[in-house]
């Protein structure tokens, strides 16, 4: 009688349908908004308990290909990328110099190179509209091919329509640049802050009545327009979450010509500096205007922090408060 034959191989983990892998996202996600969230939550899906990781670029590949691109800060710095991508469950978040080197790669090349060398995915997992290497030819077509050759499976995932458009980056920088950060919270998922440390000013708020926290933030990223905006603060180490209204801007009616970030904290009194501060923009108030007498901005100071109550206090319990009047926003 014969003896039982050979144990069957195990599974390629690569095999559609087989165990846990290692399934990788590839993406700017600059903003980590909600597009790239679902694109982030298919990866997790696929790695089915196993390997997820997160390959990235930095700096921006606009930054380094588009000869009219203008320069601009990121939505989301790599620490705070870092941070925000970990909060989604992503543990392996890697980081690419991008190069024109990198950019002249032809598709297949970068694919083994970066990708299947390193990580030897299961399952690729890109937005629709994605591509790579030279020329952009790495489209989803492309690098479905690719993976047929080396043992990969491409997820596309479409992209998310909120309000009748595609969730962006460039739309989420495009209503930032507006002031719109209410409708910027919508795509992102969250409302968009700026942390940093607070620094000694000039103590022209206190003067006026109304003590700002003059804030330096720690890495470089995209500050929305020059307005007043109702905002949520939080104090490093102390977990309350507290209202207060913030100026964006040069100070127009004292002469000023450098951007300052400047928080007032409502019904909070104290010494900030050196501290950290995070601030969560939550509506838009009124444009950064000149004022001909100091009288006529502590008058205005004062209707900007009613509004800024009244717009915290319809937040904090659930209803959708009445924005701002947005005609003078222009």
């Amino acid at each position: 009688m014969s003896g039982p034959g050979p144990a069957p191989a195990p599974p390629d983990p690569r095999t559609p349908g087989a165990g846990p892998g290692t399934a990788v996202a590839v993406g700017v996600f600059d903003g980590v908004h909600l597009g790239h969230a679902a694109i982030l939550a298919t990866a997790r899906a696929a790695a089915r308990g196993g390997r997820c990781v997160v390959v990235s670029f930095d700096p921006h590949p606009g930054v380094v290909l588009a000869r009219t691109f203008q320069p601009q800060p990121p939505l989301t710095p790599i620490p705070e990328k870092r941070e925000r991508l970990a909060a989604l469950g992503i543990r392996e978040f890697e980081v690419l110099p991008f190069t024109r080197e990198l950019a002249a790669l032809e598709p297949e090349d970068f694919v083994a190179r970066y990708l299947v060398e390193p990580h030897a995915p299961h399952t690729l997992v890109v937005g629709e509209n994605f591509t790579l290497g030279r020329d952009r030819t790495g489209d989803v077509p492309r690098l479905r091919g690719i993976g047929t050759r080396a043992g990969f499976t491409v997820e596309a995932v479409p992209l998310l329509q909120i309000e009748g458009a595609p969730v962006s980056s460039t739309r989420i920088r495009g209503l930032l640049a507006e002031g719109r950060v209410a409708e910027a919270a919508r795509l992102l998922g969250r409302p968009y802050d700026l942390t940093g440390r607070v620094v000694t000013g000039e103590a022209i708020g206190r003067t006026l009545g109304y003590p700002t926290a003059n804030l330096r933030l720690h890495e470089e990223k995209l500050v929305p327009r020059h307005a007043i905006y109702a905002v949520w603060t939080r104090i490093a180490g102390e977990p309350e979450r507290r209202p207060g209204a913030m100026s964006i801007g040069v100070r127009p009616t004292f002469g000023g010509q450098v951007r300052s970030l400047e928080v007032h904290l409502l019904d909070w009194d104290g010494d900030l500096v050196g501290r950290d501060l995070t601030v969560e923009m939550v509506e838009w108030l009124r444009p950064e205007y000149r004022f001909d007498s100091k009288e006529a901005l502590v008058e205005a100071m004062g209707r900007d922090v009613a509004e800024a109550r009244r717009i915290l206090a319809a937040a904090a319990a659930g209803a959708q408060p009445e924005p701002t009047s947005r005609k003078s926003r222009s």
